[in-house]
């Protein structure tokens, strides 16, 4: 919260307060794949995905669909290319308490911009931004590419001099990343020299940890002995757990002890019981090692 309300001129002309957008615990929730939006929002440094644009809902003339990307050249929130493409970026960084509003109102500038050009910064957000559920088309899949670079920020354009010294300094920074086939929103990931993966659960975060704390009480939170869980942290509203696997193993060697800890949690997430004192324990140690980003 903490933002300043903006002012404006009401019809009469007298200056109004319009009220900072409202902080939303899950800001993607009502969007299709929300774990995959977390995932974009926070952990995943060169994806791409196609937004479908809900008809009516966005001015006349707006193209059917546009680019969400994980991040664009100088932290640009938005751009506009030369054709008319629309890129917005999941990562250039929330201005207000509800990122879905935040991204909404770089598809709004975006839209409002001249072809062939860059968005550095966006208006403020406001509690009478709309929301990005009421912009794109929420029947659509939301299918993300993970990306080895930033290659797509160029569209096959040769670049020379600085700006392919830009670009070639960008993709150096990329953590690699994958995603593991078979289970929804789990990503593998290599920084430096540990390996982990990192699974965004769909259940809102109090459920996920319940159903956490009941599989670490009984030792079924790891994926095995050489795969262990390091703990979980809070993004978008949802709980991501972690595991460190061998440093030299790949993504495709992970897939079916992942998918049967899916299995394990979907069973733990519908149990009904009451938490054993071993549980509430485990609970409460997951709760205390948890950390939120942003």
């Amino acid at each position: 919260m903490g933002k300043a309300s903006r002012r404006k001129k009401d019809t009469q002309g007298k200056t109004t307060k319009v009220a900072p957008a409202p902080y939303v615990a899950r800001p993607f929730e009502g969007l299709p794949g929300e774990p995959d939006w977390v995932a974009a929002y926070e952990i995943l440094p060169a994806a791409t995905a196609v937004l479908t644009l809900k008809a009516g809902a966005v001015p006349e003339g707006s193209p059917a669909t546009v680019t969400l990307a994980s991040v664009l050249p100088m932290a640009w929130p938005a751009l506009r290319r030369q054709d008319g493409e629309i890129l917005i970026a999941s990562q250039s960084g929330s201005s207000s308490s509800d990122p879905s509003r935040d991204l909404a109102q770089a598809l709004l500038t975006a839209l409002a911009t001249e072809p062939g050009a860059p968005i550095p910064q966006l208006p403020r957000t406001t509690v009478e931004t709309p929301r990005l559920q009421e912009l794109i088309d929420t029947d659509a899949p939301f299918e993300i590419t993970v990306h080895e670079g930033f290659d797509f920020w160029v569209d096959g354009q040769e670049l020379t001099g600085e700006a392919a010294a830009s670009l070639e300094q960008a993709n150096g920074s990329v953590v690699p990343t994958s995603p593991i086939a078979g289970t929804p929103s789990t990503y593998w990931c290599r920084i430096g020299e540990r390996t982990y993966i990192r699974h965004v659960l769909a259940d809102d975060e109090d459920t996920a940890t319940t159903a956490l704390a009941r599989l670490h009480a009984k030792g079924a939170a790891h994926l095995d002995d050489e795969r262990r869980l390091l703990g979980a942290f809070r993004a978008g509203g949802l709980l991501v757990p972690v595991w460190e696997v061998p440093a030299d193993s790949e993504p495709s060697e992970h897939e079916g002890a992942v998918a049967d800890f899916a299995e394990r949690y979907t069973s733990a997430a519908a149990a009904t019981d009451e938490l054993t004192a071993e549980e509430r324990r485990a609970r409460s140690g997951l709760l205390s090692r948890q950390v939120t980003l942003r």
